[in-house]
């Protein structure tokens, strides 16, 4: 019995570690005073606006707070009450990924019956709980972009430490780390630095926020050497939120020609189709939610141009090879003689589709405990 409690309790261990490898959620700080001295005991309550989750501390012996574990984004609506004082409310408040908001603020004695103080909050990004070198590039960033491919790796050269593809500040891609909601997503094959799933395992229309870090101090962010990608997915809030997209490119939107001179099979059939679908809102107001995302891709592609020629002459400038036809067929004809099928020697199709699923469940347990359950395909 005892070893099995060991035994529990050692793999119990080893999922908080590997839970605590990644950072997927914000945090807020700071100092309530009256002017003068520290507030004690104060209540501090932070709420989402669009989920109505809500996160509560109270000031310690300093006058000083800690929230963590918060929901990425915003606006979070702040208020802080202590007896004999007037409550105070800080709006318009919005939380990065992996960084920690500070807040300062101080409180007025409740002489006689006032209104709420409404301030607009604001803070420094060169504030102390900076972990090292780090680009946030939020949704309506990742919405901004241009980006031919949809790929992640276009996004992330947003940061000023961004390269060709998973590269950052010239190391080498296989050396970085790429997390979805704290689950890496890397190409551990190795030969490649790109990431799997066509380039994006998951589809930029499920992201809600990324983070590039270069060699940062934060024990939290673990398993790369160079740079580290961290990116948190959409969740549901209490409005019902969709959208449907589709993006189109073929051969006819690229150019044919260099100097004035045509390139011979420069616009072969070559083109690529994405549908985006989202949707997301809640179950139960202010306590569960919901977030799906479908993204498919269809790219009519030919692996191979050459075909047989009828009269065995060639033409390298038309993919016409010496071979004859006739040839080709009846060495196809012999070889179903031993059971083997030759398939087509005039075309060579090689369609491909990417198919991408999210679906993500938000609860609001209490104050004190949030569940996310994420399921995704790629």
């Amino acid at each position: 019995m005892q070893k099995r409690i060991s035994l529990f309790a050692a793999f119990l261990l080893l999922c908080a570690t590997t839970v605590m490898a990644q950072v997927t959620t914000s945090g807020m700080s700071g100092k309530v005073t009256d002017g003068k001295d520290d507030v004690i005991g104060a209540i501090v309550e932070a709420t989402h606006t669009p989920s109505g989750t809500r996160y509560k501390a109270v000031t310690n012996s300093k006058g000083q707070f800690t929230i963590n574990g918060m929901r990425v984004g915003g606006p979070y609506e702040v208020k802080i009450n202590y007896i004999g004082y007037q409550t105070k409310v800080v709006n318009g408040i919005t939380l990065q990924l992996g960084e920690t908001y500070r807040l300062k603020t101080s409180m007025t004695e409740d002489t006689k019956e006032l209104s709420n103080v409404i301030v607009t909050g604001s803070a420094s990004k060169f504030a102390y709980e900076k972990t090292g070198a780090s680009t946030n590039i939020s949704n309506a960033q990742i919405l901004a972009t241009p980006t031919v491919n949809r790929s992640i790796t276009d996004i992330t050269r947003l940061s000023p430490y961004g390269g060709n593809g998973m590269t950052f500040a010239g190391t080498d891609g296989r050396t970085a780390n790429f997390t979805v909601d704290g689950a890496s997503f890397n190409n551990n094959f190795g030969l490649s630095s790109n990431l799997p799933g066509g380039g994006s395992p998951i589809s930029i229309d499920a992201i809600e926020e990324l983070q590039v870090v270069i060699s940062p101090f934060d024990v939290r962010q673990t398993n790369f050497i160079g740079g580290g990608v961290n990116a948190i997915t959409k969740s549901g809030t209490n409005t019902f939120k969709g959208s449907l997209s589709v993006f189109h490119k073929n051969e006819q939107m690229r150019g044919d020609a260099v100097e004035g001179e045509a390139i011979a099979g420069a616009r072969e059939k070559d083109r690529k189709t994405t549908f985006v679908g989202t949707l997301g809102g809640p179950i139960i107001k202010d306590k569960l939610f919901f977030f799906v995302n479908v993204d498919y891709s269809k790219i009519p592609t030919i692996a191979n141009r050459w075909r047989a020629s009828e009269d065995g002459v060639a033409d390298a400038d038309n993919y016409i090879s010496h071979a004859k036809a006739e040839d080709l067929q009846k060495v196809s004809e012999h070889a179903k003689e031993y059971g083997y099928d030759t398939g087509s020697y005039t075309s060579f199709p090689a369609d491909e589709s990417n198919l991408k699923l999210l679906g993500r469940i938000d609860w609001n347990i209490n104050d004190m405990h949030h569940l996310a359950v994420r399921y995704n395909y790629t």
